[in-house]
């Protein structure tokens, strides 16, 4: 073996030994020092085993132990958090990105098939006014216009007239007109778990159906769609005395509400009764209507009898201008219960005039002349 060689060899020797030399003073120093009370002698043992463990180590050729990691330090954090907001930052402007190029391929698509001309059934285009305008201007004013012709098909009844005309000699018009509503006046939609929704006839249906159809021309005009109510209205009239049916898309759309607008009805507006339990729904009108308290379901209500006899008074009676009557209910929270109370004073006065001997005493009264009575009252 050459002396360079030999020379490094002998340097790492004589640093081990120095170093051997110092962890054995250290130990001597431990334990010549006078351990604290308590301790009986410890940290000298302790001492010497750390010694024992290292000369082991030294001896097998394995390197002192690592200090352990800690924890990161508080530039290397730092620096993490700017990254981590870069990088949502950056997430965040892609998605803006994404959400523009998807609204705008949605709003040219949208211009491209809303703004094409329409074909007949051959497959052929219809010419319009915007043929004239150049190709991207038609598309813009084609589909400007569908959509204002899809809001006021919302807002306007389907027609200006949604009756046809009256009825004429040889064939029978009853003298007045009764709008009912149909969900709340005459059913009550209920939910359960097991049946899901379904719709609960009100006693006196068919009572009321049976009393007015000679008097009145019955129409039920509901705020639901057609879909709905169609089905409906044949489960509660299956004879047919229900003249016509008008739906949401006939009602006249105001502030929130479905309005019927009686002016649409193509009859006399002095002969017309609107029966609702929302006065929003006659508001255009207010004395055509009248406004029932909401049927919550109860099978002990007797609501339709009550409005049966009311509007077979009015018919009765040759009353000329509805509105005059239901003037006198526009206020009151139960017009039924109204016309109950007025009536059976009204009987009392013609029974006291009886017992008096004004005139002579009858064992009963009759509609007709309870009813003359009372609107003569009313008018007066």
């Amino acid at each position: 073996m050459s002396a360079s060689c030999v020379l490094p060899m002998c340097v790492r020797a004589s640093r081990g030994l120095l170093r051997l030399r110092g962890e054995v003073d250290f130990v001597r120093t431990l334990s010549t020092n006078k351990p604290p009370a308590g301790h009986d002698g410890a940290t000298g043992g302790l001492a010497q085993a750390i010694l024992q463990e290292r000369l082991q180590q030294q001896s097998q050729g394995q390197p002192p132990p690592a200090p352990a990691e800690g924890a990161q330090s508080a530039g290397e954090q730092a620096g993490g958090d700017k990254k981590q907001k870069e990088n949502t930052a950056y997430a965040k402007k892609m998605v803006l990105r994404l959400a523009g190029l998807m609204g705008l391929g949605g709003a040219v698509s949208v211009v491209y098939i809303f703004g094409t001309n329409s074909v007949d059934e051959h497959g052929k285009a219809i010419p319009d006014e915007f043929d004239k305008d150049p190709p991207v201007v038609q598309q813009l004013k084609r589909t400007v216009k569908y959509f204002q012709d899809y809001r006021q098909m919302i807002i306007e009844p389907t027609s200006p007239k949604l009756l046809p005309d009256p009825l004429k000699e040889p064939y029978y018009q009853p003298p007045y007109t009764l709008v009912l509503e149909l969900t709340d006046v005459l059913l009550h939609p209920e939910w359960s778990l097991a049946t899901g929704w379904r719709f609960k006839k009100r006693p006196g249906i068919d009572y009321l159906f049976q009393q007015l159809a000679p008097l009145y021309e019955i129409i039920i005009f509901t705020a639901e769609t057609g879909m709905t109510a169609y089905p409906l209205i044949d489960g509660i009239d299956p004879q047919g005395f229900v003249l016509y049916r008008l739906f949401r898309d006939a009602t006249r759309y105001m502030e929130g509400h479905h309005v019927k607008d009686v002016s649409c009805l193509n009859r006399d507006g002095s002969k017309v009764i609107v029966v609702d339990c929302k006065r929003e729904a006659f508001r255009l009108q207010p004395f055509n209507g009248m406004a029932l308290k909401k049927w919550d379901g109860n099978s002990d209500d007797r609501t339709l009898y009550d409005l049966a006899h009311f509007l077979k008074t009015i018919a009765l009676s040759g009353v000329e201008d509805v509105r005059s009557v239901l003037e006198n209910y526009a206020t009151e929270d139960d017009p039924i219960d109204a016309f109950k109370r007025r009536q059976a004073q009204l009987a009392q006065e013609e029974e006291q005039r009886a017992g008096d001997g004004s005139q002579p005493k009858k064992s009963g009264l009759s509609l007709g002349s309870i009813a003359s009575r009372f609107w003569r009252s009313k008018q007066q």
